[in-house]
């Protein structure tokens, strides 16, 4: 078998894999679901489901923390930077323009 051949067959083979990972991954997500929707308040597929989503709901409240925090320093250094060339720091952006839908 020609080295063309052969490597076709490992790049096939490595999607194959990663295809079938991605498929497993959404069977037994899926499957959580299902479970946390038929259990009860106690149930442990419902608690496991509470539970992730509180630490996701936090994670996400660490990270905007974070975001808000880089901004600010992003926006301090700026100003310094216009305030020692002797400049008035303009106004920021307005970023309502353009957004005229609701969500």
């Amino acid at each position: 078998m020609s080295e063309t051949k052969k490597n076709r067959g490992a790049t096939a083979g490595r999607v194959l894999r990663k295809a079938a990972g991605t498929v497993a991954t959404g069977v037994v997500g899926v499957a959580v679901v299902r479970a946390a929707e038929r259990g009860e308040t106690g149930s442990l597929p419902r608690r496991l489901a509470v539970g992730a989503t509180k630490w996701g709901i936090r994670g996400a409240r660490r990270a905007e923390v974070g975001v808000e925090r880089a901004r600010l320093a992003a926006g301090d250094v700026r100003a310094q930077a216009y305030a020692d060339l002797g400049e008035q720091v303009p106004p920021p952006a307005d970023r309502s323009g353009g957004h005229d839908h609701q969500h």
